[in-house]
């Protein structure tokens, strides 16, 4: 099955994406399992300069990731490219350092006026499930926390506001994750039962 995006700012048609086959979807969990054992022994510091890495990619993308969002969500110019985008790459990089903290548990005040918590519980194969209204900063919060605990991931965007989820694996392939490790499958809920009820999924986030 095929789904048109539309601007829902101007009605205009913007893409065809296609849904993930539900076999492929099934691939795609094994892939990532398979690419998770190295990717869960690589060393802190290789982990964290990745995220480097990709949060420089993120920002130098920066127009293209918030046009991306802007035309599928409708939201302001200016709310994502001045808000949510820095936001992202900052988010990002602080994944990037906590790739290097070895204790199991701090707290502190990592943003004014809120109290984090940092729990470093690798977990294996992650199914993660964004929502249309923040996808890209949703996708950036699951999986920098995922990819920094040594984690792999298949991230499935909402079906309406897939395409910067999309871009953004294709920036962390880019910043030298490893194959697999990232992937990203576009549909419906049938697609997102699929991946949630795989049993070499470990954990969920939605």
């Amino acid at each position: 099955m095929q789904r048109t995006l539309v601007d829902p700012a101007t009605g205009r048609d913007l893409a065809v994406v296609p849904d993930t086959p539900l076999d492929e979807v099934a691939r795609r969990v094994e892939a990532a399992d398979r690419a998770g054992r190295d990717w869960g022994t690589a060393t802190p510091s290789a982990r964290s300069l990745v995220l480097l890495r990709l949060a420089d990619l993120v920002e130098r993308h920066a127009d293209e990731l918030s046009r991306l969002d802007v035309e599928e969500t409708g939201k302001p110019w200016t709310v994502m490219r001045d808000g949510e985008l820095p936001f992202a790459v900052d988010n990002l990089r602080f994944f990037a350092g906590a790739a290097r903290s070895l204790h199991g548990t701090a707290a502190g005040e990592f943003s004014t006026g809120y109290t984090s918590m940092l729990l470093r519980r690798p977990a294996g194969t992650v199914a993660a499930i964004t929502p249309w209204n923040f996808p890209l900063v949703m996708a950036v919060w699951k999986v920098g926390a995922a990819l920094a605990a040594g984690c792999s991931v298949v991230l499935k965007p909402a079906p309406t506001t897939p395409r910067s989820a999309v871009r953004l694996a294709e920036l962390a392939r880019e910043a030298g994750l490893p194959d697999d490790v990232l992937s990203v499958v576009t549909g419906d809920a049938e697609v997102g039962e699929a991946l949630v009820t795989h049993p070499r999924v470990d954990m969920i986030t939605v």
